[in-house]
């Protein structure tokens, strides 16, 4: 994405003014203004005209040529970054292309994301990692990474083509949607691996534990029938792979960590020096296997839903900073095969669109997460799992920044969502929060600031 598209277009002034800045280190929100010229932030101060940067007056009368932009009541942050996305193209576009996927990150707030290998082909050389990057650069609009494939079409025998992805740009191996089940052949992927700079993560899962299972085994898959996917399933790959790494010197990314017992077997080895990170999507914090209700496709997911203990759990592990991370392993799906019953239908959710509103609607409104933990966890650490700076809301820096809304709310209506696939929980549903204006350098990305505010309650209900 090319945001010096026009460079001697005059210089745009915009003034940020009256908003709260979220941020590592504070847990609320303090007050900041920005001044963004050319796409920099070339001032942030409490007070833009006490400080010189703007003249008095310019609010009022805008001599300066300065575009004023009312934040009062709201929140800006850094633009987030998700380091688990499924695009599903090349292979499934008629589920989501990198396109949609990249719009569906901009209606919630994300301004950077790494893509998942499990297309169809898989992405397991350098030149399905080349015609990727070439998709993402000249149809997306904002910047895409992609990971690449452990192992040949994800078959789990034999290493894929390790150096001609490193020299197409991959950021890190995985076989995710599937474990690496021999574990000679990871032990030789992290070798390798760490040779070139990399590092591999994990999705898992014990295959012979999990078999046909369709959701967490207990008593709500005892009670609907179906075959449930028992805790140690993941818990017992992951201390195997955490070991592996241990063994070679390499690291390891945990992906989508789901129970109390994996978390804190990470917690410790993380105690003993062991170079391990590890990540949690949002619905493995919200919800349960008990909102799987009757049959409610929406819920069924891989790793599945656990139990309301388990999401206790990770939240105070995310809080306590266990997890490095969180990714929304977005993982769109047809309306159709979603309609399949419950044991057929496939596994996945999307969470571009819904991430940061449902996060704040569930935790952080209510006071059991702090701003700085959510900005730290998935703007800044994600970046820097890749070895990219963080972004800074602070002068000389590149405006990348999010401005959000917490006294409007989001319908998530299919009209509303911008991912191709629509398999939520929130769908149709009132939440409250809005992004109201997304910002990458001299790109506006999204721009809801001028619509009225609409308080809405829970209108919609709530999943």
């Amino acid at each position: 994405m090319n945001t010096d598209s026009n460079p001697s277009a005059p210089a745009a002034r915009h003034w940020y003014r009256g908003g709260l800045v979220a941020a590592p280190g504070t847990r609320e929100p303090q007050p900041l203004d920005l001044l963004v010229e050319d796409g920099v932030i070339v001032a942030a101060e409490a007070d833009l005209v006490a400080a010189g940067a703007v003249p008095a007056g310019s609010a009022a009368g805008d001599p300066a040529g300065i575009e004023v932009i009312d934040c009062a009541g709201c929140i800006l942050l850094p633009g987030l970054f998700d380091v688990h996305v499924h695009a599903r193209e090349p292979g499934r576009e008629d589920k989501e292309t990198i396109a949609t996927a990249g719009e569906a990150a901009i209606n919630g707030g994300v301004t950077g994301m790494v893509l998942m290998p499990n297309t169809t082909p898989a992405i397991d050389n350098g030149g399905l990692v080349q015609a990727v990057m070439d998709i993402a650069r000249s149809r997306c609009r904002i910047p895409v990474w992609t990971s690449g494939c452990i192992t040949k079409e994800r078959a789990g025998r034999e290493l894929a083509g390790i150096a001609g992805m490193k020299a197409q740009g991959v950021v890190f191996l995985t076989d995710d949607g599937s474990p690496v089940e021999n574990p000679r052949v990871l032990r030789r992927a992290m070798e390798y691996a760490r040779d070139f700079g990399l590092f591999t993560a994990s999705h898992c899962e014990t295959m012979e534990l999990s078999g046909a299972g369709a959701m967490n085994e207990g008593p709500t898959s005892f009670r609907l029938g179906v075959p449930g996917v028992p805790a140690i399933s993941e818990e017992i790959c992951l201390d195997r792979d955490i070991r592996l790494a241990q063994y070679t010197g390499t690291h390891v990314h945990i992906q989508h960590v789901t129970t109390a017992r994996g978390m804190n077997t990470i917690r410790r080895f993380k105690e003993d020096g062991v170079s391990v990170s590890c990540e949690v999507a949002p619905h493995h914090l919200m919800f349960c296997d008990e909102d799987v209700g009757d049959f409610d496709t929406h819920y069924k997911m891989n790793p599945p839903l656990r139990t309301r203990e388990d999401n206790e759990a990770l939240l105070q592990g995310l809080i306590d900073g266990v997890f490095d991370v969180i990714a929304t392993d977005h993982a769109p799906h047809t309306r159709y095969e979603k309609a399949l019953d419950f044991v057929s239908a496939p596994f996945g959710i999307t969470g571009l669109d819904t991430a940061l509103v449902s996060l704040f609607d569930r935790f952080i409104r209510h006071g059991h997460l702090g701003w700085d933990v959510l900005v730290t966890r998935y703007a800044d650490e994600p970046r820097r799992l890749l070895g990219f700076e963080p972004v800074r809301l602070a002068a000389g820096e590149r405006a990348e920044l999010v401005v959000f809304d917490p006294r409007r709310t989001t319908r998530f209506s299919e009209d509303f969502m911008r991912s191709k696939s629509i398999n939520t929980p929130f769908l149709n549903h009132e939440l409250q929060g809005r992004v109201t204006r997304v910002v990458f350098g001299r790109e506006l990305l999204l721009d809801r600031m001028d619509a009225g505010l609409d308080h809405g309650g829970d209108g919609g209900g709530r999943p």
